[in-house]
Protein backbone atom coordinates (compact mmCIF):
# COMPACT_ATOMS: atom_id res chain seq x y z
CA UNK A 1 0.00 0.00 0.00
CA UNK A 2 1.06 3.30 -0.97
CA UNK A 3 1.80 5.52 1.95
CA UNK A 4 0.43 8.68 0.79
CA UNK A 5 -1.91 8.77 -2.46
CA UNK A 6 -3.15 11.90 -4.14
CA UNK A 7 -5.89 12.04 -6.84
CA UNK A 8 -7.15 15.34 -8.56
CA UNK A 9 -5.19 17.22 -5.81
CA UNK A 10 -6.70 21.48 -5.76
CA UNK A 11 -5.92 24.46 -3.39
CA UNK A 12 -7.02 27.82 -4.90
CA UNK A 13 -6.84 31.14 -2.38
CA UNK A 14 -8.23 34.16 -3.07
CA UNK A 15 -6.19 37.50 -3.08
CA UNK A 16 -8.63 40.26 -3.12
CA UNK A 17 -10.61 40.09 -6.47
CA UNK A 18 -8.11 37.03 -7.70
CA UNK A 19 -7.96 33.48 -7.07
CA UNK A 20 -4.83 31.68 -7.21
CA UNK A 21 -4.23 28.30 -8.38
CA UNK A 22 -1.57 26.95 -5.98
CA UNK A 23 -2.18 23.38 -7.03
CA UNK A 24 -4.05 21.96 -9.62
CA UNK A 25 -5.61 18.73 -10.06
CA UNK A 26 -2.60 16.89 -8.82
CA UNK A 27 -2.08 12.40 -8.91
CA UNK A 28 0.81 11.32 -7.20
CA UNK A 29 1.61 8.56 -4.82
CA UNK A 30 4.78 7.67 -2.31
CA UNK A 31 5.77 4.72 -1.69
CA UNK A 32 7.82 3.26 1.84
CA UNK A 33 10.88 3.87 1.81
CA UNK A 34 11.13 6.61 -1.08
CA UNK A 35 13.38 9.99 -0.82
CA UNK A 36 11.36 12.33 -2.54
CA UNK A 37 12.51 16.13 -3.25
CA UNK A 38 9.49 18.12 -4.35
CA UNK A 39 11.31 21.16 -6.61
CA UNK A 40 10.50 24.61 -7.94
CA UNK A 41 10.16 27.69 -8.12
CA UNK A 42 8.69 30.13 -5.23
CA UNK A 43 4.66 29.88 -5.90
CA UNK A 44 4.79 27.03 -7.93
CA UNK A 45 3.43 24.88 -5.12
CA UNK A 46 5.74 22.31 -3.55
CA UNK A 47 4.99 23.79 0.26
CA UNK A 48 1.19 23.69 -0.42
CA UNK A 49 1.03 20.32 -1.29
CA UNK A 50 3.44 19.34 1.63
CA UNK A 51 1.32 20.98 3.84
CA UNK A 52 -2.52 19.37 2.33
CA UNK A 53 -0.25 15.85 2.12
CA UNK A 54 0.03 16.48 6.11
CA UNK A 55 -3.12 17.56 6.86
CA UNK A 56 -2.12 20.88 7.74
CA UNK A 57 -4.16 22.97 5.10
CA UNK A 58 -7.45 21.68 3.74
CA UNK A 59 -7.84 21.44 -0.45
CA UNK A 60 -10.20 23.20 -2.76
CA UNK A 61 -10.72 19.87 -4.33
CA UNK A 62 -9.74 15.91 -4.67
CA UNK A 63 -7.82 13.72 -1.57
CA UNK A 64 -5.34 13.22 -0.05
CA UNK A 65 -5.05 9.47 1.52
CA UNK A 66 -2.34 9.00 4.41
CA UNK A 67 -2.03 4.70 4.81
CA UNK A 68 -5.27 4.32 3.36
CA UNK A 69 -7.36 6.99 5.33
CA UNK A 70 -9.35 9.63 3.61
CA UNK A 71 -8.10 13.55 5.71
CA UNK A 72 -10.90 14.64 4.41
CA UNK A 73 -13.46 12.14 6.01
CA UNK A 74 -11.47 12.52 9.18
CA UNK A 75 -12.68 14.57 12.36
CA UNK A 76 -10.13 17.44 13.06
CA UNK A 77 -8.97 15.66 16.48
CA UNK A 78 -8.80 12.10 14.36
CA UNK A 79 -5.92 14.12 11.80
CA UNK A 80 -4.19 15.65 14.58
CA UNK A 81 -3.78 12.07 16.05
CA UNK A 82 -2.77 10.34 12.46
CA UNK A 83 -0.46 13.84 12.19
CA UNK A 84 0.76 13.14 15.91
CA UNK A 85 1.35 9.28 15.60
CA UNK A 86 1.98 8.78 11.91
CA UNK A 87 3.55 11.77 10.52
CA UNK A 88 6.66 13.63 11.28
CA UNK A 89 7.57 17.55 10.41
CA UNK A 90 10.54 18.96 9.71
CA UNK A 91 11.11 22.49 9.61
CA UNK A 92 12.79 25.28 7.85
CA UNK A 93 12.86 27.29 11.24
CA UNK A 94 13.54 23.97 13.55
CA UNK A 95 10.54 25.23 15.37
CA UNK A 96 12.37 23.49 18.64
CA UNK A 97 11.15 24.46 22.16
CA UNK A 98 13.73 26.77 23.49
CA UNK A 99 13.22 25.87 27.33
CA UNK A 100 13.73 22.36 26.93
CA UNK A 101 16.52 20.24 26.21
CA UNK A 102 17.40 18.58 23.26
CA UNK A 103 16.20 14.99 24.88
CA UNK A 104 12.99 16.72 25.94
CA UNK A 105 12.11 18.22 22.42
CA UNK A 106 12.88 14.56 20.92
CA UNK A 107 10.71 12.95 22.83
CA UNK A 108 8.06 15.83 22.97
CA UNK A 109 5.81 13.64 20.51
CA UNK A 110 6.57 10.36 22.54
CA UNK A 111 5.00 12.51 25.86
CA UNK A 112 1.78 14.08 24.04
CA UNK A 113 1.56 9.62 23.32
CA UNK A 114 1.14 9.00 26.78
CA UNK A 115 4.26 6.65 26.45
CA UNK A 116 5.98 6.19 30.48
CA UNK A 117 8.81 8.56 30.77
CA UNK A 118 11.31 5.59 30.89
CA UNK A 119 10.39 4.35 27.60
CA UNK A 120 10.38 8.08 26.04
CA UNK A 121 13.26 8.95 27.20
CA UNK A 122 15.28 5.71 26.24
CA UNK A 123 13.78 6.45 22.32
CA UNK A 124 14.47 10.18 22.65
CA UNK A 125 18.34 9.00 23.55
CA UNK A 126 18.69 6.19 20.75
CA UNK A 127 17.11 9.13 17.91
CA UNK A 128 19.14 11.52 19.22
CA UNK A 129 22.60 8.94 19.36
CA UNK A 130 20.83 7.82 14.90
CA UNK A 131 21.54 11.84 14.41
CA UNK A 132 25.30 12.14 14.98
CA UNK A 133 24.04 14.09 18.70
CA UNK A 134 25.21 11.81 21.07
CA UNK A 135 26.82 13.26 24.56
CA UNK A 136 24.52 16.49 23.46
CA UNK A 137 21.06 15.66 25.33
CA UNK A 138 21.21 17.98 27.69
CA UNK A 139 22.08 20.98 25.62
CA UNK A 140 19.53 23.71 25.36
CA UNK A 141 18.57 25.27 21.48
CA UNK A 142 20.45 28.09 22.32
CA UNK A 143 23.66 26.27 23.07
CA UNK A 144 23.40 24.20 19.76
CA UNK A 145 24.49 25.49 15.80
CA UNK A 146 21.93 25.80 13.69
CA UNK A 147 22.74 22.47 12.21
CA UNK A 148 22.31 20.33 15.93
CA UNK A 149 19.10 22.50 16.09
CA UNK A 150 17.99 21.11 12.81
CA UNK A 151 19.42 17.25 13.57
CA UNK A 152 16.96 17.51 17.17
CA UNK A 153 14.11 18.77 15.11
CA UNK A 154 15.05 15.45 12.79
CA UNK A 155 15.26 13.49 16.10
CA UNK A 156 12.29 14.34 17.32
CA UNK A 157 10.58 13.82 13.65
CA UNK A 158 11.78 10.44 13.52
CA UNK A 159 11.21 9.61 17.30
CA UNK A 160 7.49 8.09 17.17
CA UNK A 161 8.52 5.93 14.39
CA UNK A 162 5.86 7.44 11.80
CA UNK A 163 5.20 6.14 8.56
CA UNK A 164 6.46 9.53 6.82
CA UNK A 165 8.21 12.27 7.45
CA UNK A 166 7.17 15.96 5.87
CA UNK A 167 10.47 18.24 5.11
CA UNK A 168 9.89 21.69 4.29
CA UNK A 169 12.93 23.54 3.24
CA UNK A 170 15.18 21.84 5.93
CA UNK A 171 18.39 22.94 5.08
CA UNK A 172 17.87 26.40 3.54
CA UNK A 173 19.20 28.40 6.87
CA UNK A 174 22.32 26.14 7.07
CA UNK A 175 25.80 26.27 5.07
CA UNK A 176 26.97 24.56 2.72
CA UNK A 177 29.14 22.02 4.86
CA UNK A 178 26.01 21.33 7.54
CA UNK A 179 23.51 21.34 5.11
CA UNK A 180 25.69 18.45 3.48
CA UNK A 181 26.28 16.64 6.84
CA UNK A 182 22.11 16.98 7.57
CA UNK A 183 21.69 15.41 3.88
CA UNK A 184 24.13 12.95 4.82
CA UNK A 185 22.21 12.14 8.28
CA UNK A 186 18.52 11.86 6.49
CA UNK A 187 19.96 9.43 3.82
CA UNK A 188 21.27 7.53 6.43
CA UNK A 189 18.11 7.12 8.19
CA UNK A 190 16.03 6.53 5.07
CA UNK A 191 19.11 3.43 4.18
CA UNK A 192 19.56 2.28 7.38
CA UNK A 193 16.09 2.60 8.86
CA UNK A 194 13.72 2.91 6.56
CA UNK A 195 12.40 6.09 7.31
CA UNK A 196 10.34 7.81 4.07
CA UNK A 197 11.24 11.29 3.31
CA UNK A 198 9.63 13.93 1.23
CA UNK A 199 11.13 17.11 0.92
CA UNK A 200 10.12 20.50 -0.75
CA UNK A 201 13.39 22.40 -1.74
CA UNK A 202 15.09 24.72 -3.49
CA UNK A 203 18.64 23.13 -2.34
CA UNK A 204 20.22 21.32 -4.99
CA UNK A 205 21.79 18.87 -3.10
CA UNK A 206 19.20 17.51 -1.78
CA UNK A 207 17.66 17.12 -5.18
CA UNK A 208 20.99 15.24 -6.22
CA UNK A 209 20.23 13.19 -3.05
CA UNK A 210 16.60 12.31 -3.55
CA UNK A 211 15.79 8.57 -5.69
CA UNK A 212 12.71 10.48 -7.21
CA UNK A 213 12.43 14.16 -7.87
CA UNK A 214 9.15 15.68 -8.50
CA UNK A 215 9.31 19.40 -10.51
CA UNK A 216 6.37 21.46 -9.98
CA UNK A 217 5.45 24.58 -12.65
CA UNK A 218 2.63 26.35 -11.59
CA UNK A 219 0.77 24.22 -9.34
CA UNK A 220 1.24 20.77 -11.53
CA UNK A 221 3.50 18.39 -11.99
CA UNK A 222 5.36 19.03 -15.02
CA UNK A 223 8.23 16.31 -14.52
CA UNK A 224 8.68 12.92 -12.14
CA UNK A 225 12.08 11.65 -12.33
CA UNK A 226 13.25 8.35 -10.41
CA UNK A 227 16.68 7.70 -10.18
Amino acid sequence: MSIVSVRGLSRDYEQGVHTVHALRAVDLDIEPGEFTALMGPSGSGKSTLLNLIGGLDQPTAGSVEIEGADLAQMTPAARSDLRRDRLGFVFQAYNLIPVLTAVENAEFVLQLQGQTSADRRKRAFETLAAVGLEGMENRRPHEMSGGQQQRVAVARAIAADPALVLADEPTANLDSTTSDELIATMKKLNAELGVTFVFATHDPKVMEAAQRVIRLVDGKIAEDIRK
